[in-house]
Formats: structure tokens, sequence, C-alpha cells
């Protein structure tokens, strides 16, 4: 595997996941691989468990961390070709993909959707400008239409709580203040359809995800209804595709409450709106799995850095 940048680049998620929980007994065990690499995380936007996460799996495995904010220390990049660079942007992708590539051996990239253009988020400028005009592997951090980081940890997640053959995993919307992105739910439906699981996603009329990612999945719009018998809740916001980054509403009724969980166990990738995602109670109970996930998130970059040093 040179590159990861979707979950669908597993070549095997159950090897994966349990690959990633051997490591995590003993996360030093492959140190020398990453011996004299390193690795360049390029932040286009903001992070907390993105960064430390993948900083500490990179020094898990030997590695060298260089850490750069775009938005407050890079020139800003043009990602588009043929483009005449007489306005605010002052270095193309081309150069600076090549260049970044002689500085490390792997290049790690945060870039969000705007939610502004539809098509200009699905086409991935800036993860898809680094794979075609860098020299050396890239690892999404979470781009505009994915979270490929944050599904494997998800994945680790539940195979380490489930106790079921075949468990029924529940992705919930949730309301929010703000427009939030699909790179969450969109990862983590793409892993669901790799698990022999009873999967159903429920949101709200006019939250519709992209069809070419839930096709398969059971999507029920009565949220009690798809809560019912459920062993895993996964919780999570995001805007309308359809009417694309757009609040529709911000229905208090689809709130998660201890009550509408029952007996299931609670997962959210952080960070998360307290009493406004979820209640108190679910976060402080024991049933939520939300510090598990973050620390887990280690552990899904430490496989995949693996895979990729290992195919060097």
């Amino acid at each position: 595997m040179k590159n990861y940048v979707s979950i669908t680049n597993i070549d095997s998620l159950p090897n994966w996941v349990d690959e990633a929980i051997e490591i995590k007994k003993n996360p030093k065990k492959y140190k020398n691989l990453g011996e004299d690499k390193t690795i360049v995380l390029l932040f286009f936007n903001n992070s907390l468990r993105t960064r430390l996460s993948t900083q500490k799996a990179a020094q898990n495995l030997g590695m060298e961390v260089i850490v750069m904010n775009f938005g407050s220390e890079g020139w800003t990049l043009e990602f588009t070709d043929g483009t005449v660079m007489d306005q605010g942007k002052s270095e193309h992708v081309k150069e600076a993909a090549q260049v970044v590539s002689q500085y490390c051996d792997v290049i790690g990239i945060r870039a969000f959707a705007n939610l502004q253009d539809k098509e200009e988020d699905e086409a991935e400028l800036v993860i898809n400008g680094f794979i075609k005009h860098a020299t050396v592997p890239i690892l999404n951090m979470e781009s505009s239409v994915g979270h490929p980081l944050q599904a494997l940890a998800d994945a680790i997640t539940l195979a380490e709580n489930n106790t079921k053959p075949k468990p029924k995993v529940v992705l919930s919307w949730a309301p929010h203040p703000k427009a939030l992105p699909h790179a969450v739910a969109n990862s983590f439906i793409e892993m669901m359809h790799l698990q022999d699981a009873d999967f159903v996603i429920t949101h709200p009329k006019g939250y519709e995800l992209n069809t070419n990612i839930t096709k398969g999945a059971t999507i029920e719009y009565d949220q009690e209804k798809a809560l019912e018998n459920a062993d895993f809740v996964y919780v999570k916001n995001w805007s309308s595709y359809q009417n694309y980054g757009e609040v529709l509403n911000q229905d208090k009724n689809w709130t998660i409450t201890l009550k509408k969980l029952g007996g299931a166990k609670f997962m959210h990738c952080l960070p998360v709106r307290r009493n406004v995602i979820v209640e108190d109670a679910v976060l402080d109970s024991n049933q939520s799995l939300v510090i598990e996930q973050a620390n887990n998130r280690t552990f899904a970059a430490q496989i995949a850095l693996k895979k990729i040093l290992e195919n060097q």
C-alpha cells in the first residue's frame, strides 16, 4: 500500500484491526521500522486528536515528525492547473508537493470541505494535488469527503467491545449549530460496509448522504425505531448533502439521551457539543466509548503508517 487516503485502501479490515490491537499491547515493537524516517504533517484545518495521535503513532514507529499549519504558517496554495496566479495565491501545489517530498518520507494532510461547492469538495483538490505531485506516500488525516483514520479507530473500538456475532450498529444524525462536513459519516459508512453487522442510518428527511456511499445500507427516518435493540450507537452531525452545506433544522428531539440509548454503547469521534449532540448523562456513563475511540486513533494511525513504511 503506497497511500492511505480511504478506508477502501485496506486489503483486509479484520486483519488490520487484529494487528492494531496487537500493536496496542506493545506500541514500540516496530520502532526500528521508522528509524531515520521523517513524516511531515500538513494541517490546513484545526486538529486535536488527529494531530497528537498521528504524532504519537509516528514516534512509536521511530519516526521524526515535522508539523506545519498552513493556515498561519504556509504560503496560500493554488491547486488548479493552468491558472494565471495574479491574485492572492502565492505557490502552486506542483512545486509545494515536490519540495515537501524532499524533506520527508511520508506526508500527512488534513484539509476539510469548504461546504460551498460540492463539485470542488468532491474533487479533493488538496489531497489529490499532493498525491499527483508528491514523490512520497500520502496519509489522509481527514479530507473533504473522508476520515479514514477515524473510521479505522472506530473499527478497532467496535472489535474490542463487541460480544455478538452480528451486532446492531446505528449511525444517528444529531443537531449542531454549525454546518459540518460529511467526512466522518462517509468513512464510518464505508467501514460498516466491510463489517458483518445489522447497520442502520437514521436522520431527518433532507439529511440524506451521498447515495453512492450509503447504497446497501438501511435508512430509517424514525430515530426511535432505528435505535431499537441497538448494540452500538454512533452519533454525528452533518449538513445537508442535497442542499449542499445547509443546516436545514436543529431539531433537539434528535439529541441522544440515556433513555434513547437503552443498553447500547455510545460512540462519537469528538469534539462533541454536550447537551446538543448528546446529554451529559450519556457521555459521563460507562456506556460511553468516546475516550477509548480517541485512544485508538493512535493505533489506527500506527497500523496505517506501518503498512506504508513496509511498502517503501
